[in-house]
């Protein structure tokens, strides 16, 4: 009998990604800013996004080389994402717009980079339901 291989089955890859000095200072300090909005020690985030105390620390002093799926988990836990955005740099737009004879200009990718934000619908934990203090009755 001969094995066949499931061609819809998925297979976990890990990268590793390599960050540029000023958007590995820019993700540490939106790590930091809403770690510390959601009252959270950097044990207390690794515990939620179920990744190390150690890698938290790493991510808030910038460094430079991160798994990518831990980064994406640390930040869906924290209400962050990761998104791609068109450069505006002067190298990015030559970049972008270099042709090549092999490449139709409709078939180039654009030139993008990271960015981190907040979703506009994430509220911190602290504002859900329940989670308010009472009202106080004063007679």
């Amino acid at each position: 009998m001969e094995a066949t291989r499931n061609p819809a089955r998925s297979y976990l890859i890990s990268v590793e990604v390599v960050l540029t000095d000023p958007f590995a200072k820019d993700l540490a300090a939106a790590v930091r800013v809403r770690r510390s909005d959601l009252r959270l020690s950097q044990q207390d985030l690794a515990d939620m996004a179920g990744v190390s105390e150690r890698f938290v620390r790493f991510v808030e002093q910038g460094k430079p080389s991160l798994r990518l799926d831990t980064l994406v988990a640390l930040l869906n836990t924290l209400g962050l994402e990761l998104k791609l955005a068109t450069r505006t740099t002067a190298a990015g737009r030559a970049l972008g717009t270099q042709q090549t004879e092999s490449q139709p200009p409709e078939s180039q990718p654009p030139v993008s980079e990271p960015r981190v934000t907040q979703p506009p619908s994430a509220a911190p934990p602290s504002a859900a339901p329940g989670n308010q203090p009472e009202p106080e009755n004063r007679p």
